[in-house]
């Protein structure tokens, strides 16, 4: 008896038909990630309590010491907002990291989305985040005594000014967690930003560090986008350094865009 063997080749896998737009996509996980943050509730809360249990220990732990006159709230608070947003922030590695190693993003790819939405999502979703957060830190700065003169354009300005860095750092973080071989490693590298803050204004004027300390803190993002922030709730005159905070927000925002995208290519393949 002649058995007929079957000497098709089998066919390789249809691609996947996009039939979802990016936006659609980006939509999606965008859900997805705000989800996520409602059930995570510990790290949120961390996220809100930290910043402002920095900032009581500031104002009345250290505040006399530092400032005298009982004003060092007004100076230390637009710092502040920006540990909070760097702390909020900070999460993002951890979540991008965690996403491209337990295999989720290669689930995503068999499905008619766009794939790399996943990482603007986790972006847009610490926008939104950071900024609810941010407004919890500045309803408890003014319960303590925080008393800015800004205006209702100077506070759109500041509020601009805030959510521009919390973009810029969260591209920053989303591009560490791509880079970083897995969370426990985002976090760590994720870390180490979060002390840029210290070596800046936020607490202290960089003219009483010394003089080699002096010139990293004044020429390191940070500076700029705090004295940027305390111009516009205060109304000094901060001189060219909106310029400065808008363009180290623009140059992080456009380098860790680009090292982003290069890195989901590299681990996810091109979408």
């Amino acid at each position: 008896m002649t058995v007929a063997l079957d000497t098709r080749q089998t066919a390789a896998p249809a691609a996947v038909d996009r039939t979802v737009s990016r936006l659609t996509s980006t939509v999606v996980f965008v859900g997805r990630s705000l989800r996520h943050t409602v059930r995570n509730v510990e790290a949120l809360t961390m996220a809100i309590l930290l910043p402002i249990m920095l900032m009581l220990l500031f104002t009345y732990v250290f505040g006399g010491a530092i400032d005298g006159g009982g004003d060092y709230v007004n100076y230390v608070v637009p710092g502040i907002i920006l540990l909070c947003a760097g702390f909020g922030s900070s999460s993002t590695a951890v979540d991008v990291a965690d996403d491209m190693t337990n295999g989720i993003v290669d689930r995503f790819r068999t499905m008619p989305l766009h794939a790399n939405g996943v990482i603007t999502g986790h972006v847009v979703a610490s926008l939104v985040r950071n900024l609810l957060a941010t407004g919890v830190v500045i309803g408890v700065a003014l319960a303590v005594g925080f008393r800015p003169t800004a205006n209702a354009a100077q506070w759109l300005g500041a509020i601009a000014v805030i959510a521009l860095f919390i973009l810029a750092i969260t591209w920053l973080y989303a591009a560490i967690g791509l880079a970083a071989k897995n969370p426990t490693a985002a976090n760590g590298y994720g870390f180490a930003l979060l002390f840029l803050p210290y070596l800046s204004s936020a607490f202290v004027p960089t003219d009483t560090m010394p003089t080699w300390l002096q010139w990293i803190a004044e020429n390191q993002p940070i500076t700029p986008i705090i004295e940027t922030i305390r111009s516009l709730l205060f109304g000094t005159d901060a001189g060219t350094r909106p310029l400065w905070a808008i363009g180290w927000c623009l140059a992080i925002i456009v380098g860790a865009y680009l090292w982003a995208a290069i890195q989901f290519r590299r681990k996810a393949g091109r979408r």
